[in-house]
């Protein structure tokens, strides 16, 4: 396949895609255009559909290792269209940028991993292993019937994948800059504080949740969790939102509500926040409940066969050592992880993902189709990667 041609076809699909609004989690056609091309390249397509979440499981081969391409075909809402320069639902092409919504995060990837496999099938017709895609319509909302019941179901019948390749938007700079080889975890709380409402002129009569709760949130907020470790940094508590009040300046309230969020590394889990957290607000002597949400684990590819072939693939194509990084927020690699494979996060720059006039560049979609076409022949054309 020539280099034009491939050229054509990714900006071309990337267009296709951008054009449906499908915005969580609504698909709109996405994974059905998908589907019908990895089905002219040999694969085997699977509709999932749970609740309002339509995925698609498509694999081409039967042996291992399995190299999967992850990502999603929702994106977010619009928000104020006098705000943006083109229609976000009509992809545009300005000055070599791709403008609409989705456009990097994360239909340019989608496009370029479809055009590098049809590359790679064809130039290697009888590769090593399986190919396999793992598409959600629900990534960028509640994420509960999108990729993690796929990988119920997948673990259910024990079809495991080897190496993952998420699609996230995740290059700083220049395309291949930056490779997520794992993320934070992440866990959520709505912490409820009950005191006793009463006149403020009476502070005898009432128990104030606000003064109560202010020394142990304010140690929660500079307590040392750990040091982190080399490849994450330290553990982080935040608090995002505190909401008390009736409203009336002469009314103690009867509970305080404050919702926080810990990004931690791999020397925490669940339980030790837990109870680090209880410990504080016991001391404290509060009476107090806690509505936990578990957002993710930790997790770390270390150095081997697919971060190797990613890694090679970068620097082939676009001459850069790609730094390894953990930061950012949590994706569905989170969810795949955990079963064992190897997953990284590789995807065009993320400048203006979520914002107004969402673009990516037309050079770089044409790149890392490049990068995504020889990372599978790096991961799938060499016999010792089936072991």
């Amino acid at each position: 396949m020539s280099k034009l041609k491939t050229e054509h076809d990714v900006i071309t699909l990337a267009k296709d895609l951008i054009a449906r609004p499908s915005v969580t989690p609504e698909d709109f056609g996405c994974q059905k255009m998908m589907s019908e091309r990895l089905e002219t390249l040999g694969f085997n397509n699977e509709s999932m559909v749970f609740e309002d979440t339509t995925n698609l499981w498509s694999r081409r081969g039967t042996t291992k290792p399995v190299f999967c391409f992850a990502g999603h075909t929702d994106v977010v809402p619009a928000g104020n269209l006098a705000l943006w320069h083109t229609p976000p639902f009509e992809p545009t092409i300005i000055d070599g940028m791709l403008y609409g919504r989705g456009a990097a995060d994360m239909k340019g990837s989608l496009a370029a991993m479809l055009i590098a496999t049809a590359r790679f099938v064809e130039d290697h017709p009888d590769h090593y292993g399986s190919i396999a895609y793992l598409i959600t319509s629900d990534e960028e909302g509640p994420f509960i019937n999108g990729t993690t019941r796929v990988i119920d179901t997948l673990e259910a019948r024990h079809e495991k994948i080897d190496y993952c390749i998420v699609g996230e938007p995740t290059s700083s700079d220049s395309v291949g800059d930056i490779v997520k080889n794992g993320r934070r975890g992440s866990i959520s709380g709505e912490l409820i504080i009950h005191g006793k409402q009463g006149h403020v002129a009476y502070p005898d009569h009432v128990k104030n949740p606000i003064h109560l709760a202010m020394p142990a949130l304010a140690e929660l907020s500079q307590m040392h969790w750990d040091d982190g470790n080399a490849y994450f940094p330290k553990t982080s508590f935040q608090l995002s939102n505190i909401e008390s009040g009736t409203g009336a300046t002469n009314v103690v309230p009867g509970h305080l509500t404050a919702w926080f969020n810990l990004r931690f590394s791999t020397e925490l889990n669940f339980q030790n926040i837990i109870d680090k957290i209880d410990a504080v607000l016991i001391e404290h002597q509060l009476s107090y409940e806690i509505k936990w949400t578990f957002n993710g684990k930790p997790f770390i590819t270390e150095p081997g066969t697919l971060l190797d072939a990613a890694v090679k693939a970068i620097k082939t194509v676009t001459d850069i050592e790609a730094e390894l990084s953990t930061s950012g927020g949590t994706s569905d690699g989170r969810f795949i992880a955990p079963t064992g494979a190897q997953v990284i996060e590789l995807g065009p720059c993320n400048a203006t993902i979520h914002q107004v006039n969402e673009s990516v560049s037309c050079n770089d979609l044409i790149l890392l189709t490049d990068i995504y076409y020889h990372t599978l022949v790096n991961a799938l054309t060499n016999p010792t990667t089936t072991a």
